[in-house]
């Protein structure tokens, strides 16, 4: 019989139980954790149930983590920062969330994105002292658990080659060589004390994710690949290495030799490499084929799934497994909630839950035939043509304008020099500008106001007035604390891609659909199944009403056409960079209307630009290039004395800088705070050519740093960065903080830029640059 599998679940729970838990052990409602604790039992036993009632013999076990798998990971085997001065063996929760988020001592560990995803990874913190020489038990405690209910399991940890490949090296090194691989032999000892560990509890499968194996691996790192797989075989546990995120088909001749039992392939990434693999990969070991999108909502065309399948299938039999194309932690857990969805749209969608549901199906056509299966064949085929045929995907006004996009509309009037100095005469600013990169903190209020909106408790006119004495309460902060730069704080935006979404035609949303970001913090993604089109301005009137409110320049805060698209489920009918402009169309026509309104700072978040970065570099340069015209188009069509800001962050950068820097926007703000300026560095040797905001502020732990560690973030910029060119800022929103410790870092950052600029003789922006001293 065919073999259906997952590579992991949703772990944070259909309505987001687990985000509830954690925030009410880190807010003290759960002192000894009793509650985070038998949530997370809860969640796991039902997760494990459905794959167990989707047919499936062998439960997945380790994808669960209180917030991060790779965190997990690095606890388990006892790699953890030495600067916490942690017992990794004797680890508390509250210690493993310090990890994550800081403590009153020590920042927190750094995050970036996984892969091309918009999930947030911890990094791993490297050096010649790191150890793996065992931490806590909780992987073997969850299988003894879901073993005590009856499963079997298949246990699965990340790759060694991909936890090394995503950790960062804070030791001496030397040049030409990556000294994170001189730790492999030392982390395949504590790889196979798990693997014993898993054997002695009879755990029959491991899965390796490796989706390091999908990226460009130097030739160093390859043949620590075989080093590697050929020292982990244990006795009585089976090896099934997992890529995932693009194609591996260049190492099936060299997994092939390796002592592994099965390799997954996602074919839905990379369709082209099953022939790769048909030929090289042995018959006598599993092949699992990822034919279910594990990154993405719309259903299965399953009888076009079935065609390959069935070739691989008379060849491997009951070696042929299927499974998601990836972990589906990327995707919602359950459509049944979505009772307010439009009902045609809702028939194109499957979630994690329905997802299992079409590994079945196709396992069982593989196994007993079509006609076993009749009914789910047709009515898949009626849901894609139905999709295909639907009147509501396209509109045709929206598609001549796309095709009538010039390469004039890509371009500012002047070069960033001349630009600048025109900003700077209408913008009169001190130098080390004091500005925040756009929401502020959305206070239980906040929340309380939006649903009592929705549930028509609160009229439109309540709503309006509630929303803008928060505006006004925000600009008032501001104004106290002495920022420069002004934004009107976001009240009434729920997130940053969906808000927008809602005022485009095109998009759908859900009710429930949430995807977990990183941690506890989780978003809604919205469905982009057709022609976008804006038929109204969208932030004009509250941003033009923010501005009245204050002498100060007022920024207006817009999500740019790249992250709509990326943290966004979109249509899969039609090119990504086809959808990409017209996205950007409608943020260029907004862009627009808040200059004739007056606004005179712009800013087009892009915080999931370096996100959509194909994992192959021979792929960077198509995505790059329709990505900058994206950006471009939206940002392109104003005068010169308006200032074009944009936002990313949690993204290594050095590598797209060219891009970045063709992207042409005045003033750019990134995270830098976590790695403490280390990001920077790569803007400074490429000599960025435009302003720079890199943050001083990491906003997404609670500690509120001190003047001193910002000022020492800021010399250590100027190093780097020509004073002149400097904005000084936080990491990212702030949405997720409270008031209190808002307030009190805002009013730091403050401090510390009106220190430097009288320790730097600095006054107006325009003043020459400074040493650093």
């Amino acid at each position: 019989m065919t073999q259906t599998h997952i590579l992991g679940f949703p772990r944070i729970g259909a309505q987001r139980e687990l985000k509830h838990a954690l925030e009410s052990f880190w807010r003290g409602d759960d002192p000894d954790a009793a509650r985070l604790v038998d949530t997370g039992r809860m969640l796991r036993a039902r997760h494990w149930q459905a794959q167990r009632d989707a047919g499936q013999t062998l439960v997945t076990v380790g994808d669960f983590a209180w917030y991060d798998h790779i965190l997990s990971l690095c606890v388990a085997l006892g790699a953890l920062p030495r600067r916490f001065g942690f017992d990794a063996r004797q680890l508390s929760l509250s210690e493993y969330f310090a990890l994550a988020r800081g403590n009153a001592d020590q920042p927190a560990m750094d995050m970036t994105k996984w892969f091309d995803t918009n999930y947030h990874h911890l990094v791993p913190e490297l050096d010649a002292h790191t150890r793996f020489d065992g931490g806590v038990t909780w992987l073997w405690d969850e299988v003894d658990e879901a073993q005590a209910l009856g499963h079997p399991v298949k246990a699965v940890l990340p790759g060694p080659i991909t936890l090394l490949w995503v950790s960062r090296w804070y030791g001496d090194s030397q040049p030409g060589q990556d000294p994170r691989l001189s730790l492999l032999p030392r982390l395949l000892s504590g790889y196979r004390r798990l693997l014993d560990g898993l054997q002695a509890r009879g755990v029959a499968w491991v899965q390796f994710d490796e989706p390091a194996l999908c990226a460009d691996l130097p030739p160093d790192w390859l043949a620590a690949v075989s080093q590697a797989y050929a020292a982990l075989p244990t006795t009585g546990v089976r090896t099934l290495v997992a890529t995932s995120f693009g194609t591996a088909a260049e190492h099936a001749e060299r997994l092939a030799g390796l002592p592994i039992d099965g390799v997954h392939l996602d074919l839905v990434r990379a369709p082209e490499q099953l022939d790769a693999w048909l030929a090289a990969w042995p018959r006598d070991r599993v092949l699992s084929l990822g034919v279910v999108d594990g990154r993405n909502i719309w259903r299965t065309d399953l009888r076009r799934a079935l065609s390959p399948l069935k070739a691989a299938h008379a060849l491997w039999g009951d070696r042929l497994w299927l499974a998601p194309s990836c972990s589906l932690l990327h995707v919602p857990v359950s459509l049944a909630a979505e009772t307010r969805l439009d009902p045609e749209v809702r028939s194109w969608l499957a979630f994690a839950l329905d997802k299992l549901d079409e590994l079945k199906v196709l396992a069982q056509a593989l196994d007993e035939g079509d006609d076993a299966v009749a009914s789910a064949l047709q009515h898949s085929d009626a849901v894609a043509a139905g999709r295909r045929a639907s009147p509501r995907v396209t509109y045709r006004a929206v598609q001549r304008r796309v095709a009538d996009v010039s390469a004039a509309m890509t371009q500012r009037g002047s070069p960033f020099a001349e630009r600048a100095a025109r900003q700077q005469a209408a913008l009169p600013l001190p130098a080390l500008p004091t500005t925040t990169i756009g929401s502020f903190p959305q206070t239980a209020e906040i929340r309380r106001t939006r649903a009592a909106y929705r549930r028509g408790e609160l009229s439109a006119e309540g709503y309006l007035h509630r929303i803008r004495d928060e505006i006004r309460q925000a600009v008032r902060e501001q104004e106290a604390l002495g920022l420069d730069v002004l934004v009107h704080g976001e009240a009434e935006r729920n997130d940053m891609v969906e808000y927008f979404g809602e005022q485009l035609f095109g998009f759908a949303f859900t009710e429930h659909g949430w995807v977990q970001s990183y941690g506890s913090r989780c978003v809604k993604p919205p469905i982009l199944y057709g022609d976008v089109l804006r038929p109204e301005p969208m932030t004009v009137e509250t941003t033009r009403f923010a501005q009245s409110l204050t002498d100060k320049p007022m920024k207006g805060m817009l999500t740019g056409p790249v992250t709509l698209l990326q943290w966004s489920f979109v249509r899969d009918d039609q090119p990504r960079e086809t959808t990409a402009l017209q996205l950007a169309l409608a943020v260029r026509d907004e862009v627009r209307d808040l200059e004739q309104a007056g606004i005179r700072v712009i800013q087009i978040d892009e915080p999931a630009f370096r996100e959509g970065l194909p994992l192959r570099q021979r792929d960077w340069a198509h995505y790059l290039d329709w990505a900058v015209r994206a950006f471009r188009l939206a940002s392109c069509g104003v005068r010169d004395e308006t200032q074009i800001h944009t936002h990313m962050c949690y993204s290594e950068f050095n590598d797209i800088l060219p891009a970045i820097a063709a992207m042409d926007a005045d003033v750019i703000t990134i995270e830098t705070a976590r790695s403490a300026m280390a990001l920077l560095d790569g803007f400074g040797a490429f000599d960025y050519p435009n302003a720079i905001g890199p943050g001083v502020y990491d906003i997404h732990s609670p500690r509120v740093p001190t003047v001193e560690a910002m000022t020492t973030l800021l010399a250590r910029a100027a190093d780097v960065i020509p004073v002149a060119r400097l904005w000084v800022n936080p990491d990212c929103g702030l949405k997720t903080r409270g008031w209190p410790e808002t307030r009190a870092a805002l009013a730091n950052m403050v401090a510390a830029a009106r220190l430097l600029r009288a320790r730097w003789g600095l006054e107006r922006m325009e003043a020459p640059p400074a040493q650093a001293a």
